[in-house]
């Protein structure tokens, strides 16, 4: 299942924060969308549909903040010692692309640095689809309307689906200000006593509302077809159709949401199925967060 993928995690389970590191063999086109106002990202300009270079060596998603980003410059230390990267002339160079969400305040002051992205790209191994509290999702946390003491735990969700030969992933750190709710129910979120707050009608009825930016949605999209880097970056907006069906409320000027698309390049596809598939295999990883019956319609 999409072999030319290596998943490595590295967690800090004292300090809560931890960093996912992806690795595309061969390298992967790829493509992003950051629709939160608040994002903390590496290399995503060279994404761009009209930007020269066409694939990219590895996406990081860490925890830790702008801090966070640090962990990239271990990876590209990992990946050039394997000699893996943009042939630059007398050097590769190697393309790692990245995104940070905001964990700081969970745990006691840390960060994945360059050190923990590189252990990360050495535990890197195909067809590694562990959830849970580890790598970008070890600090994560959903909920914070009320701040720290009334949120609950999140994680990194994954969810994996195959279309004839196609094969897709979702890889997604789940660490929203807003609640998740499936099938119209919030099943992790603010909390007011035993009861959840309902945190899009507490932003309705309140006059003020004072929120810290502690917050973002990082993930990404991996499959083996063949996809144009205009259409990884499609795949990568779509992507977040996902995030609203299960976030609410989502993409909030406090997230900093960024989506990346990585496409090996093996098998032909439809697009538009895959437009179809990747919104609710994103919902699917985020659910899967929370150990509740998945509604993927």
């Amino acid at each position: 299942m999409l072999d030319k993928f290596r998943i490595g995690h590295e967690s800090d389970k004292t300090n809560k924060t931890g960093v996912t590191v992806i690795i595309a063999n061969g390298g992967a086109v790829a493509g992003v969308s950051v629709r939160g106002s608040s994002p903390a990202t590496r290399e995503t300009d060279l994404l761009k549909s009209e930007k020269m270079l066409k694939k990219i060596d590895a996406v990081v998603l860490s925890g830790g903040s702008a801090f966070g980003l640090e962990s990239c410059a271990g990876v590209m230390d990992y990946l050039f010692e394997q000699g893996t990267g943009y042939n630059a002339g007398a050097y590769k160079v190697p393309i790692v692309s990245g995104a940070c969400l905001y964990d700081l305040e969970y745990g006691r002051f840390a960060y994945p640095d360059k050190s923990m992205g590189y252990l990360a790209a050495q535990n890197a191994k195909s067809e590694n689809f562990e959830n849970g509290q580890i790598g970008a999702g070890t600090g994560a946390t959903v909920g914070k309307i009320l701040g720290m003491k009334n949120c609950q735990a999140g994680g990194l969700g994954v969810a994996v689906a195959t279309s004839g030969k196609v094969e897709v992933a979702v890889i997604i750190a789940v660490n929203p200000l807003g609640d998740v709710v499936n099938n119209g129910e919030i099943i992790a979120g603010a909390t007011l006593g035993e009861d959840f707050l309902n945190t899009t009608q507490y932003l309705i009825n309140q006059c003020k509302v004072e929120i810290n930016p502690q917050n973002t949605m990082i993930g990404c999209v991996l499959t083996n077809a063949i996809l144009s880097k205009g259409e990884a970056n499609q795949l990568a907006d779509i992507a977040h159709d996902g995030i609203a069906k299960t976030i609410e409320p989502s993409h909030t000027l406090y997230d900093g949401d960024a989506i990346f698309a990585m496409a090996s390049c093996d098998q032909k596809v439809d697009f538009i199925k895959m437009c179809a598939l990747v919104p609710m295999l994103t919902k699917k990883a985020i659910l899967s967060v929370f150990d509740k019956k998945e509604d993927t319609k």
